[in-house]
């Protein structure tokens, strides 16, 4: 498999070139052109049967995730699939093997047939009082090869140092490498209503964190008010 980032930094494309017979899954909806490909859309959910729907119904339900999956595999040696994700921003590339990481919701856009995930649950009380802000569970990887991440804005890379512990907003918090200890809570206050923010993520041990730089829900929100009100 081979890949290039196409487009400009704001609004990127995934180009990925796959062998007779390759494979590599992609986000529900993120193809945006193929040729001698073939496109099939799949339970996101590791079995099958009736324990594989469940599973799907239920990652769906706790995490944000699609319930469908889609994996394009190549007719020919020269197939070639287009890959982009539904909002503005940026792709980064992640070697899964001697790391495996952690995702938030909404970050996963793709990856090869070498790389699996699992879901596992969020850690604190925001997973119990906030499931809509990052979701019950986490995508964690594991195997090895490509897998593709996208952010809404510029993606950062933060390091996390044994010993100083690093509070990021849950909405900015796109990957972590899955060595690290993590917590989420609430940022302060009464549900963080005296300082304005809700939920945030508290990494610790050594690793990095990859963030992006805008927030989806709070866009949304900023929107809201301007946007028409329906009338019965």
């Amino acid at each position: 498999m081979r890949y290039q980032i196409l487009g400009d930094s704001d609004n990127p494309l995934l180009e990925v070139a796959l062998a007779q017979n390759e494979t590599i899954r992609l986000e529900r909806g993120a193809m945006v052109y193929m040729q001698d490909v073939s496109l099939e859309g799949k339970l996101n959910a590791n079995s099958g049967g009736l324990g594989g729907v469940f599973k799907a119904l239920g990652r769906s339900f706790s995490s944000g995730e699609s319930i469908f999956i889609s994996e394009a595999t190549g007719t020919s040696n020269e197939a070639l699939i287009g890959i982009a994700p539904a909002v503005t921003g940026c792709i980064r590339h992640l070697d899964v093997g001697a790391k495996q990481y952690r995702l938030n919701t909404g970050a996963f856009l793709a990856c090869d047939s070498g790389v699996q995930y699992h879901m596992i649950a969020q850690k604190g009380v925001g997973r119990v009082l906030f499931g809509g802000t990052g979701g019950l569970f986490v995508m964690e990887t594991s195997g090895s090869g490509s897998l593709f991440v996208n952010a809404f804005g510029d993606m950062m890379e933060l390091e996390v140092r044994p010993g100083r512990s690093l509070v990021i907003d849950n909405g900015h918090v796109v990957a972590w490498d899955s060595t690290l200890n993590y917590q989420i809570r609430i940022a302060s206050g009464t549900f963080g209503f005296k300082s304005g923010e809700g939920l945030v993520n508290e990494f610790s041990g050594s690793g990095r964190v990859l963030i992006q730089t805008r927030n989806v829900k709070s866009l949304a929100e900023t929107l809201t008010p301007y946007l028409p009100k329906s009338s019965n």
